[in-house]
């Protein structure tokens, strides 16, 4: 008789596992805090049924948004403001290597190429050559400090 080995999946970073309470004693913040943060508009935590969920990436995001608000001295309208026009990883100045392989990163920026409104593709392609530019004034930055 063979023993039928079950399927053990790794856990997704995007998967929304933890309930309000367990997210609010990771982050160390009260539960009110993330329904505050919520209402604004700032995360997007899996609702099922009344319950709201957090997944890995939630909370990390969160981690990074409190930094900004507390050690930046950031207010929740200023950072709400800032996110409409520019990615988070631009805001807290991470790294490219950093933000290229963060999980948690929030782009809700308007693209500024112009594009045609209503055209989900159109807006995407614009998105993409707004990095690309950001990303080539970014490369002229460092080869400037450092030559």
């Amino acid at each position: 008789m063979t023993m039928k080995r079950s399927e053990i999946k790794p856990m997704h970073p995007d998967m929304p596992i933890y309930p309000i309470g367990v997210a609010a004693r990771l982050l160390g913040v009260h539960p009110r805090t993330l329904r505050i943060y919520e209402a604004e508009g700032l995360i997007h935590p899996a609702h099922v049924g009344s319950r709201r969920l957090f997944s890995t990436n939630d909370i990390h995001w969160i981690t990074c948004m409190r930094s900004l608000i507390h050690d930046e001295g950031i207010s929740i309208q200023g950072l709400k403001k800032l996110l409409d026009l520019v990615p988070c990883w631009e805001i807290a100045g991470c790294s490219a290597d950093v933000h290229e392989h963060c999980g948690a990163r929030v782009d809700r920026a308007v693209p500024r190429t112009l594009h045609k409104i209503d055209d989900e593709e159109a807006a995407r392609r614009a998105k993409e050559a707004d990095r690309e530019k950001r990303k080539k004034v970014g490369q002229k930055k460092k080869r400037q400090s450092s030559g």
